[in-house]
Formats: C-alpha cells, structure tokens, sequence
C-alpha cells in the first residue's frame, strides 16, 4: 500500500510517524494546505497492531469534559467534509443512551452539555428501548447526534484522499532513529527521510520513539478485551450506550449494535491491563479475564436481552495518559516535533479535529481550539537529559 504512483524522494515539508487515524488525519489536512508529507507506518495495511483497527467506534456529542464537547461539532462538521470528498458514508445514526446513578458527576457533565431535554427516566427509557434497564436511583440521557463510525473503512479512506491530494503513505517501515534539527533526519528500516516538522502519533509506540528525544510522557499502554455478546432476538439493542459512575465498573462500560458479526452485539470495559504493545496478544495460559467476569455480571443486570456469555473475544490497546486527557502539544525543547499521544480509548470519534490541530500546531498557526487541556507541562519533570 506504500504510495506505489509516487516516486521516492528523501526531503518533504512534513513527515508523519504513525498512520493509524490520528497521525493519518494529521498528514490529511497538511497535504490538504499542498504541504509535501511523508506519512510513516512501522506494519503493512491494513494491520490490527494498533487502536484505529475494527469496524466500529462510537462518535457522539455527550462528553462530560467542556473541552471535547466544544470540540464535537467540529468534528462532525470534518466527518462530513470526508464523507462528501470520498463520496463514500463512514457513519450511521443510531443515537446513545448515557446511562447511570443520579448524582454522577460525569452523567451530570453530560447532562448540561447536552441540553435540558435529553433526560429520559426508567419508564420512557423502557418504552424507547425495551433492551436496556435502569434500576432504582439511575437515569438516562439520550444523545440524538450519537452512532457508529465504521473505522477500517475511515480509516482507508482518510488515507486513500491524503494520497489523493500528493500525500505518499509509506508502510512496512519501522522508524529506527530521529534525528533533531532545523531539519530533521528520520531514519527507517527501508530509508532515511529529511523534514522541516515532525508529527508524532505512534500510538502505544510513542514512549520509545520521544524517550531517545530527552522526553518520557506518562503514557500506559493497555490491552483490552474487546467483546461480542449473542442476542436472544435480533435487533434487541437498537442505540449505542454508556454506563457510568456504576460502583461494579468504576471505568465505565460502552456497547454498539450489532455490526462487525451479525447477532452479536459490542459490549466492552473501558479499561484495561498494562502491556507492551509488542506483545499484546499474549496471555498467559489460564490467565483469568476479570474484566470479561465483570461485562457478564453488567448484561444480566442490564441487557437481558443478551445471552452472559460472550461469543467472541478480541483484543485492542489504548495508550492512556493519568487524567486520560490527550496529549497535542510541541517538544519542549524541538519545537519543530509535534506529539499526539495518550488518546486514552475515545480519540477515534475526534481524530478530524484532532488531525487538524496537529497540522496547526506543526504549521505554527493559532490552534482552532484551545490547547491547555493537552499541554505536556500539566506532566512535571517530563524532560530529561536524552541516552
């Protein structure tokens, strides 16, 4: 897939390290303002080593922090502009139900950003949607933007446009060494590439990239099980949920409709257990799945209508930060090297926006949106004398 209309060249005006659908967004709006970038993959495409990979991630408006709220419609608005430039659909309305104890603090967040007529109590929420319960002294919001991001097909196509606008993705080369500077030397497996800016978004590889930079972000990988449970009768979850503040799951669970295996629907732990992402797929024999434990005892309280056991288990990384807020921001010692890091499992529904403001950060414009929720001085004592 490494950009085969393209000829080789060694020197562009930007290098991106890292194609999943952040760094692949990033390298987008470049190519789309005639910059000349090199878009890096360490895997062949399409690969499943990453977190941009599957067919469906949740996107939706009701997000607690004020910051991603705000963010959301821009979003939107640059799903949208894809979807009409590839001439392609990457989403489907289904609607979210947000759903957890009345006092929750992230439930209330949600609840003020959304709006004063997204709450549905337990009688209008088992009239909507027979599928799910609520059970005494929680409450559900309803989000009418929300639904499902089909993400292997967002992802080729995000891809498929930056080469369409002059953009060359080249895959199967590992980055072996960063060499800083007014212009930067980036060397591979398969080459050595110059540039005059550099964007960072190597997901769970992002640690051992910048840690030779003098730079060592907080960042955890994580490998999470990714689950698929039976329905008893088709279409019994009709929108796609969140579960929040319950005390049996303090990280929150989410689901989606069936779609990546018909009749099975997506019901999963937003956490995880620390990894390396170099050997995620493997778990000890016998190992024990408390997570998996936990998503059962949550569907027979919660989804009658699917059978407790799953059906298929998966495994995904996220690379989370400690506030589980992003990381965009520039090196603080080369500012010509732009990082997006710790997308803490709800970055995909963002990546647009994301991709942009990395492309400004790199281009040394005024950031279309604020920055200081993702700054890496909220991380003290970060920088260190580089090996």
């Amino acid at each position: 897939m490494a950009a085969l209309s393209q000829p080789q060249q060694d020197t562009y005006d930007a290098i991106v390290i890292g194609a999943g659908i952040q760094g692949s967004f990033a390298a987008y709006h470049l190519a789309q303002r005639r910059r000349d970038v090199l878009l890096l993959e360490q895997f062949l495409l399409p690969h499943s080593r990453g977190s941009s990979h599957g067919q469906s991630r949740i996107t939706r408006s009701a997000y607690a922090q004020d910051h991603y709220a705000r963010m959301m419609p821009d979003s939107f608005r640059l799903w949208q502009q894809l979807e009409a430039e590839a001439g392609t659909s990457l989403y489907r309305c289904t609607g979210l139900v947000v759903l957890g104890p009345v006092e929750d603090p992230e439930l209330e967040g949600c609840r003020r950003n959304l709006g004063a007529g997204a709450v549905l109590d337990a009688t209008a929420l088992g009239q909507r949607f027979p599928g799910l319960r609520l059970h005494a002294g929680e409450v559900a919001l309803w989000d009418s933007t929300a639904g499902v991001l089909f993400a292997d097909r967002a992802l080729r196509t995000v891809q498929d446009v930056f080469r369409r606008h002059g953009g060359t993705l080249r895959d199967g080369e590992k980055v072996l060494r960063i060499e800083p500077g007014a212009v930067l030397t980036v060397t591979t497996t398969a080459g050595v590439y110059r540039a005059r800016r550099l964007i960072i978004t190597a997901g769970a590889w992002t640690g051992a990239l910048l840690a030779p930079l003098g730079l060592h972000l907080p960042l955890q990988p994580l490998r999470i099980d990714v689950c698929y449970w039976r329905e008893k009768e088709l279409g019994s979850l009709g929108p796609c949920f969140i579960a929040t503040g319950l005390s049996q799951a303090p990280h929150g669970i989410y689901g989606l409709p069936s779609l990546e295996y018909p009749g099975l629907v997506k019901v999963c732990y937003h956490h995880g257990s620390p990894t390396d992402p170099e050997e995620r797929d493997w778990v000890p024999p016998g190992a024990s799945r408390p997570d998996v434990t936990l998503l059962s005892s949550f569907i027979s309280s919660y989804l009658p209508g699917l059978e407790p056991q799953p059906a298929v288990v998966e495994t995904c990384l996220y690379t989370n930060t400690p506030d589980e807020d992003f990381i965009l921001d520039r090196h603080p010692k080369f500012s010509n090297i732009v990082i997006g890091a710790g997308f803490s499992g709800h970055g995909f529904k963002l990546a647009p926006v994301v991709g942009k403001l990395l492309c400004e950060l790199s281009l040394g414009e005024e950031p279309s949106h604020s920055m200081a929720p993702f700054a890496i001085t909220r991380f003290p004592g970060v920088l260190r004398a580089a090996l």
